[in-house]
């Protein structure tokens, strides 16, 4: 019988690893003792999950500050929250902005509604992965429904400044939908004071949630379209889905034992600090920087974006010094397989800030810290490259 070799996991902006006990413990007391379908019965396992899955609606509204607890709604994921988001809300002849940041979650899906001649689109180009509100100001025309942009990039890390830029849409008249797939959990959102109409997030990344979930706040100042009819565990006599939230959004029996997950999740961050996490994971990246500005020769690695540790997630994308010799995908597989180390190659869905880089088709190689990764860890990432690339640099 042989022992299974630890993993080294940097892949935390894919999917967060591992989740803090808490989380797993919430999953096995939920999935042996309430795991009923939540709403749909009048006995006491079907209230006791229907009760978990209010809390955790109301957790969400103290974390983020939202105006009701029935505004949160629960999804599949970040993808699932945002086109509800995007197809809910735009109109033939709208004009949408959005970034060259985006993840395919937001591109797909308006240049989808783009080709097919829906609604009119302006991609706003960022600088060293920062987008400018003024530029977002410039693109706003009197035919502007919707701003759809990231909070932080899932490529570069950058946190953009969603009050300065959610201000503008705001007094120009538009709605303003937030990607905070890489930003929840980890940078404070106050939607009291920043004008967010939309906020979309998974709950598996930096909420320690499982697979499966997520959510989307919407704001008094939306009134999206159903995205899906079925069951509600409510009020079934009526012949269309029911108007009031959060049910309108949410046809179908939910993930009651993911969310139950995620509620604790939730209340694991919400006792360590959004800020003290990522200060964390920012200054595990900064050994990274410090390695690859202290190689002292051009033709060397390389960081994409600019580097900011007090606009930065834990997130940090290297650029390849040879794509001959080392090929993302290639190094990616290296790390694993020789050194147990888990990293993400290519283009992360994104592709468009991959063009504006220089670095597609081929990508990047990314690497992402968690609150569990150690300084000992990233010295054996640094170490396995520089191994890796010995005598070739």
């Amino acid at each position: 019988m042989t022992t299974q070799q630890k993993i080294t996991y940097l892949d935390n902006a894919a999917t967060s690893f591992p989740k803090p006990e808490p989380v797993y413990q919430a999953l096995d007391h939920f999935a042996r003792t309430q795991l009923a379908n939540p709403g749909r019965s009048s006995h006491r396992m079907a209230k006791e999950a229907e009760r978990t899955i209010d809390n955790a609606r109301a957790a969400l509204n103290r974390f983020f500050h939202g105006e009701a607890p029935e505004r949160w709604i629960f999804t599949l994921n970040c993808t699932d929250a945002l086109n509800i988001a995007i197809k809910g809300t735009v109109s033939p002849g709208d004009h949408v902005i959005t970034t060259d940041l985006e993840h395919n979650s937001i591109s797909r899906p308006l240049r989808q509604l783009e080709k097919a001649g829906v609604i009119s689109l302006t991609r706003v180009a960022s600088d060293g992965g920062y987008i400018d509100p003024d530029d977002i100001r410039r693109a706003l025309t009197p035919a502007t429904k919707l701003v759809a942009m990231t909070h932080a990039s899932n490529v570069l890390g950058t946190v953009q400044p969603i009050a300065a830029i959610s201000a503008i849409v705001r007094e120009a008249g538009a709605l303003m939908l937030v990607d905070a797939a890489q930003s929840a959990g980890i940078v404070p959102i106050d939607l009291r004071t920043c004008p967010i109409d939309f906020l979309a997030f998974p709950g598996h990344k930096a909420l320690y949630g499982p697979t499966g979930t997520g959510s989307l706040y919407v704001g008094s100042r939306t009134k999206p379209r159903v995205w899906r009819e079925g069951g509600t565990g409510g009020d079934s006599k009526k012949e269309i889905q029911p108007e009031e939230l959060p049910y309108a959004l949410e046809g179908g029996t939910p993930n009651a034992l993911g969310i139950a997950g995620l509620a604790a999740g939730i209340a694991w961050v919400a006792e360590q600090g959004e800020e003290a996490n990522r200060r964390h994971e920012v200054a595990l990246l900064q050994k990274v920087v410090d390695w690859v500005d202290g190689q002292g020769h051009s033709d060397g690695w390389k960081i994409a974006g600019r580097w900011d540790p007090a606009t930065h997630v834990g997130a940090l994308s290297l650029i390849t010094p040879n794509l001959d010799e080392f090929h993302p995908q290639v190094l990616a597989d290296i790390l694993d397989t020789s050194f147990a180390i888990a990293v993400r190659p290519g283009l992360h869905c994104s592709p468009y800030i991959h063009r504006r880089l220089g670095t597609f088709p081929d990508g990047t190689l990314r690497l992402s810290p968690g609150p569990f990764n150690t300084a000992e860890e990233i010295d054996m990432f640094l170490d396995a490259l520089a191994e890796v690339t010995a005598g070739v640099l």
